[in-house]
């Protein structure tokens, strides 16, 4: 018996360790080479829709669409529509006002969530390509210049910015974030390189118009829509010099929230195009697929049985994971502590690494549970706090 469990929780400690440093590992040992799959660029400027999400972002709106205009890209080319989701703060009143200079303002009736949204801007898209866009983030000049280059490739559908933070230094939380997403993207560097980066990103990412399918209402579109296109046999390419800039959500609660939606709307929208999971169909992408994501998601499943295991073993004085349970209890106790403190913007280091870690793994897993259960958030909200959005 005591066999059997130290088998399950050491397989349940291989699947983190695997996802987290294993799958990166591996990629970079089968890219370092060389350029597997390089994308045959050009400098060109085909139509292009700029469809820029938004609710209730009067605080943000002016400045993006400033930003929008002042891009490096033809205007003649260039549309730019605002889908504004029942927004009722002013938004609608200030994107109305740069009309004359042919921005169009579509607006959604009823709350209906940014996936609908999206599906309504694009019945008026008329660009060959359409970037897609949130209202906080602002694009560097040549950001659309950067993504439109890799369509010269027949075999690219999308094509990834990278979204970058103004404030990875303001505290705690931002720090956190950060580092974690400078891994994110050094993964999708080399995910390009073997195949196909996993997903796009909701502030800037592009697609061959002609590659779009409507999407259900509770689908997370910069999942399920790059899914789609690598069904369709196309491959998608992240470029790390598409730059644009947005802020963390400036506080652990609104980061981890975040990270319980993402998870949520995630794994259902995996189930929906399941196919990407077939190696027969996507090639090397299905592994891609399932360790970046699928496996990441149930991370917090694998930690609580290897956590239940590791407390049996250790009760039955296996040396090892006594070890183990001593060190597991000592992180839960510095995510508890850093719960304990009012501001988590200042808390060290040492408290901050596993109360992020700890509390991100948990909504995870509330997530899951969420999504098995049948229910799945469809409307979103700025992760920002509306007292900082109101100052900005």
């Amino acid at each position: 018996m005591i066999e059997f469990l130290a088998v399950i929780t050491m397989c349940s400690l291989l699947v983190p360790a695997y996802v987290y440093v294993g799958y990166p590992a591996m990629l970079w040992l089968l890219t370092r080479r060389r350029t597997f799959r390089p994308s045959r660029q050009s400098d060109m400027t085909p139509s292009l829709t700029l469809i820029i999400s938004c609710y209730n972002e009067a605080a943000v709106i002016h400045d993006k669409l400033v930003n929008a205009l002042s891009l490096d890209y033809p205007v003649e080319q260039l549309q730019i529509l605002v889908v504004s989701d029942g927004s009722d703060d002013g938004t609608d009143e200030i994107v109305r006002t740069f009309a004359d200079q042919g921005v169009q303002l579509i607006r959604q009736e009823g709350r209906l969530g940014k996936t609908m949204g999206l599906n309504l801007a694009m019945e008026q898209a008329c660009g060959e390509l359409v970037v897609f866009s949130d209202a906080n983030a602002m694009y560097a000049p040549d950001a659309l210049r950067m993504l439109v280059r890799h369509f010269a490739d027949p075999a690219v559908g999308y094509a990834v910015g990278a979204a970058l933070y103004t404030d990875s230094d303001t505290g705690a939380s931002a720090r956190s974030e950060n580092l974690y997403w400078r891994y994110e993207l050094a993964i999708k560097q080399m995910e390009t390189r073997l195949h196909s980066v996993v997903g796009g990103d909701g502030a800037i990412y592009a697609i061959r118009r002609a590659l779009w399918q409507p999407l259900q209402s509770k689908d997370i579109n910069d999942f399920v829509n790059p899914l789609q296109i690598i069904a369709l046999g196309y491959r998608g390419v992240f470029d790390l010099e598409a730059r644009c800039f947005e802020e963390t959500a400036g506080h652990f609660e609104g980061e981890i929230a975040r990270k319980e939606r993402i998870v949520n709307r995630s794994i259902r929208g995996l189930m929906r195009v399941k196919v990407t999971m077939n190696p027969f169909r996507v090639g090397v992408f299905a592994w891609q697929v399932v360790s970046h994501k699928l496996l990441r998601w149930l991370i917090p499943v694998f930690l609580l049985v290897a956590a239940v295991g590791s407390l049996l073993l250790a009760m039955a004085g296996v040396l090892v994971f006594q070890w183990l349970a001593i060190f597991m209890v000592a992180c839960l106790l510095l995510a508890a502590a850093g719960m304990l403190v009012r501001d988590k913007n200042r808390l060290p280091g040492v408290v901050s690494v596993p109360y992020y870690f700890v509390m991100v793994n948990l909504y995870a897993l509330r997530g899951i549970l969420r999504a098995l259960s049948g229910e799945t958030q469809v409307t979103w909200a700025s992760a920002r706090p509306a007292q900082k959005r109101e100052q900005e």
